[in-house]
């Protein structure tokens, strides 16, 4: 199924797609459809400017932003629009162990909020993305009641492995 929901991902270089990948993969499961641009904050601040403050009429409803080292699209894309954004911080290869992202994508000024995930956090930023979501949309709700279920029956199965060999 799909719902008529869009989420607008976008990363500050190529090197980012193989983390911000997930969020697409997750947000497919829950049937919400994507686009994906690579546009960054620093290099081409215009087509970030374009892109953000045309994404309603895209029929975006939320945007994930990724962004390594100094980290400014999330907070860029969010100075452009009034749709929620999520800030993943990447670790890259010139990152202070990522934190330095987080910090920059965390530390917004008053004002200007972007929800920020973990480091490298892209499944959890697609998670959060269909939660906004399912907040109006029955069928990325039902998606998300599913795999809480899931994952509630996956541990407790995985519990049940241990406790079988633990005891006999």
């Amino acid at each position: 199924f799909m719902s008529q929901a869009k989420v607008a991902i976008i990363m500050g270089s190529k090197s980012d797609l193989e983390i911000v990948k997930q969020a697409q993969v997750v947000l497919e499961e829950f049937g919400i459809e994507t686009e994906m641009r690579i546009l960054s904050a620093h290099r081409c601040p215009e087509e970030v400017a374009e892109f953000s403050k045309g994404a309603i009429d895209r029929g975006v409803s939320a945007i994930i932003a990724a962004a390594g080292g100094a980290a400014h699209l999330p907070g860029v894309v969010a100075a452009f629009t009034r749709l929620p954004v999520i800030g993943i911080p990447i670790k890259s290869a010139h990152s202070i162990d990522g934190l330095d992202s987080m910090l920059s994508i965390a530390q917004m000024p008053s004002g200007v909020p972007v929800a920020t995930v973990a480091v490298d956090g892209a499944k959890n930023a697609g998670i959060l993305a269909a939660q906004m979501i399912g907040i109006a949309n029955s069928d990325v709700a039902q998606a998300l009641v599913d795999f809480k279920a899931n994952q509630n029956k996956k541990v407790l199965s995985d519990d049940a492995s241990i406790q079988e060999k633990a005891y006999s």
